[in-house]
C-alpha cells in the first residue's frame, strides 16, 4: 500500500536537478579540502566527453 503523503527530496522541492545537487555538494567539498588536496581535486572538476550522433545503428561521421 502506498503512502499519499510521500517525503519528497528536499532538492526536487526546491525544482533542483540531482546533477545540480552533486554539483554543489561536490564543490563545497572540494573548497573544504587543505592543500595539496584542493588542488587535485581541482582538476577533476574538469570533464572532456565528445557527442556522437547516431542514425540506423551506426554513428555519424564527426564533423571537421
Amino acid at each position: 500500500m502506498a503512502s499519499t503523503g510521500a517525503a519528497v527530496p528536499f532538492r526536487r522541492a526546491a525544482g533542483m536537478t540531482y546533477i545540480t545537487y552533486s554539483n554543489i555538494c561536490s564543490s563545497l567539498v572540494r573548497g573544504c579540502l587543505k592543500e595539496p588536496h584542493q588542488s587535485e581535486a581541482a582538476a577533476w572538476e574538469k570533464v572532456h566527453f565528445a557527442v556522437t550522433k547516431w542514425a540506423n545503428g551506426k554513428p555519424e561521421k564527426p564533423y571537421d
